[in-house]
């Protein structure tokens, strides 16, 4: 790899992706050189050791590890977030990496920290992994450097655009947009004449990806392409956007880019005398556990992430034990509406234009959750 985090100072111990950046090599040829594996020139091999004598290397137990050239275990860079989506993921890759008889390594990385990719890789390579799986669902761009990875590994990378350099690059988790086409086109064929969108934070690739859907959805309709409101992600930003949205009379369809903010929204436009369906039909994403459990229940796009998971780490194992055949063809992901009661035919114009009078203004605040209302759930 040819870029990540500076050292700082002159007082931690040299690493081997210092010895590969002063030596000019990657540092998977520094893991060849020190474990005397073939394929590496005498110059090249004399660069790295020059290197590693002027910086004062000395080998940890993890490089000595790889004197197989294998140690069997599958790094991820994963953002640490408690946010459904993300964890979510992250579980089914760690469940399928036990099923393929693989270790495990996760390296968490910060929100607005543009160096923490290239640092988290570093040290998984530093470990000797055999592949990396990049689940990092922020857009960190414009940050200095940040062009693109170079690794020397077999990599996977999950819902995001691919900026990595590697032997072999696959993804998965990307699909977001064609979901978001489902969520706004059931909508629309319910009768609405178009769809009023709360995007989430706009860093965020996922986010963007359901805008885009949303938006080229209303436009190849021809309908009108009302301004998105965003929110954070949250229930609290849902409840936000809910009391505006609940003042236009106009507004008889929503479709949230996740459940946490569909729910904050729902009870806005409840408290604002907006009733759900009859005035409002919303749709969520992701549908989280308690989807089926709000009132009313939630209708909602699954996020298929354990297959999402199997798919690809399949392809990535792939790569890895067979580094000269083709790369595994990948599947499209299922995309799976659950059709519950908050979305139903808009109301009649005359309703309509009685709401716009007489729409009262948002009241009160998002405590005491609603009592669970089963699950009347149909897939489509």
């Amino acid at each position: 790899m040819t870029r990540g985090t500076a050292r700082s100072g002159n007082t931690a111990a040299p690493r081997s992706v210092d010895v590969a950046r002063l030596a000019g090599v990657s540092q998977k040829t520094v893991s060849r050189v020190f474990n005397d594996e073939q394929y590496v020139s005498a110059e090249v091999r004399r660069r790295v050791l020059e290197a590693a004598e002027e910086l004062g290397y000395r080998r940890n137990n993890a490089a000595r590890a790889l004197a197989s050239g294998r140690t069997r275990s599958i790094g991820v860079v994963t953002l640490g977030t408690a946010l459904y989506g993300p964890a979510t993921l992250l579980m089914g890759v760690e469940r399928v990496v036990r099923d393929t008889g693989y270790a495990l390594r996760v390296v968490n990385t910060m929100e607005g920290d543009p160096a923490g990719v290239a640092g988290a890789v570093d040290s998984l390579l530093d470990q000797g992994v055999d592949g990396i799986v990049i689940s990092e669902p922020i857009d960190e761009a414009g940050a200095e450097g940040d062009a693109s990875l170079r690794i020397d590994v077999p990599v996977l990378v999950l819902g995001a655009p691919s900026s990595v350099t590697a032997p072999t690059v696959l993804t998965a988790g990307r699909g977001a947009d064609l979901m978001a086409h489902t969520a706004t086109e059931h909508l629309l064929n319910l009768g609405h004449r178009t769809v009023h969108h709360l995007a989430g934070p706009q860093r965020w690739y996922a986010a963007r990806d359901r805008l885009e859907g949303w938006r080229a959805t209303l436009t190849a309709h021809g309908r009108a392409v009302p301004p998105a409101v965003e929110g954070d992600w949250s229930a609290a930003s849902g409840y936000r956007a809910g009391r505006a949205l609940a003042e236009d009379g106009d507004v008889t369809a929503v479709f949230a880019a996740n459940d946490d903010m569909a729910i904050g929204l729902i009870r806005a436009l409840t408290e604002a005398g907006r009733r759900v369906p009859d005035d409002v039909s919303v749709v969520g994403f992701d549908d989280i556990p308690v989807a089926a459990y709000v009132t009313p229940p939630l209708t909602t796009v699954r996020q298929p992430f354990d297959a999402v998971a199997q798919e690809g780490l399949k392809r990535l194992v792939h790569a890895i034990e067979n580094p000269d055949a083709d790369p595994l063809t990948p599947s499209d992901p299922p995309i799976d509406l659950i059709i519950r009661t908050s979305t139903a035919p808009p109301p009649s114009r005359t309703t309509l234009a009685r709401g716009r009078r007489t729409a009262p203004r948002s009241l009160g605040s998002a405590e005491n959750p609603p009592l669970p209302n089963g699950d009347p759930s149909t897939h489509h």
